[in-house]
């Protein structure tokens, strides 16, 4: 990140920008940094000035306690400022609730796209799935069981236990540890891990909400719900895609909502 502008409460921000253009601001999700969805900006900055940043808490950018969620969108807000006074957001996973957030906060936000925004409606006993995992989560950050932290989060996606027990014997895992307090930011973004229709409602711009129709349906479901609670939302399933999706699938649906 080559690029720093500072929060509302003196948080620092690290970012980059490539492109020229309208600007289109990257938001990553949970155990994510500006790094992980930079790819993504490959494809766009063709056509747009793409930002991608670390979230506070993780990677290059700082931090200030007490966390809250109005702390991200003033990040955001100052990385509008910072990029000319207006942008679009494109949120991937819980970055997408953070987006869908900052846009109903009122931000000068002209557009905003999501790609499949975990919230948990469609899931069975989704709610109470989230509920446990953030009690869980809560004790293990408390109590500094950073490696269990990244092991709620990891079975919270249904990685497969053998599967998650490899990754601790990683050379990566260190760099997980690091990130984990971020978890709980990310927890308190999702809410009760529910769509927040109301929110939603509120919302007077544009949005795009993307889902793989490779993934389970309830995460299909999920962001259809949301582009059905605001106002001007539009539903797009991108063939073979899950939740990792690839930047040169999603990238050129971005390009002709953004454009649009």
């Amino acid at each position: 990140m080559d690029k720093k502008t500072i929060s509302a409460d003196g948080t620092s921000l690290a970012y980059e920008s490539t492109g020229a253009g309208p600007a289109v601001i990257l938001v990553s999700g949970a155990m994510s940094t500006g790094g992980t969805v930079a790819p993504l900006a490959v494809p766009l900055s063709r056509h747009f000035r793409v930002v991608a940043y670390d979230r506070r808490g993780r990677g290059e950018s700082g931090d200030t306690a007490p966390y809250a969620v109005q702390r991200e969108v003033e990040d955001l807000a100052a990385l509008i400022e910072a990029v000319g006074g207006e942008a679009a957001l494109c949120g991937i996973s819980s970055g997408g609730a953070l987006a869908l957030e900052a846009a109903a906060s009122g931000l000068p936000v002209r557009q905003v796209a999501v790609y499949e925004v975990p919230f948990a409606d469609f899931l069975e006993d989704g709610a109470a799935l989230y509920a446990e995992y953030r009690a869980n989560l809560t004790d293990a950050l408390a109590q500094g069981r950073l490696g269990d932290a990244v092991e709620l989060f990891l079975r919270l996606t249904g990685m497969a236990e053998q599967t998650i027990q490899g990754a601790r014997q990683s050379p990566l895992w260190a760099g997980m540890e690091a990130i984990a307090p971020s978890l709980a930011y990310d927890d308190a973004v999702m809410g009760d891990g529910l769509v927040p229709r109301s929110r939603l409602a509120s919302i007077g711009v544009p949005v795009l909400a993307v889902a793989g129709d490779a993934s389970p349906s309830w995460m299909r479901e999920a962001n259809r719900t949301i582009a059905e609670g605001v106002p001007e939302g539009t539903y797009r399933s991108l063939e073979g895609q899950t939740h990792m999706v690839e930047p040169d699938v999603l990238g050129p649906v971005l390009v002709e909502f953004f454009g649009a």
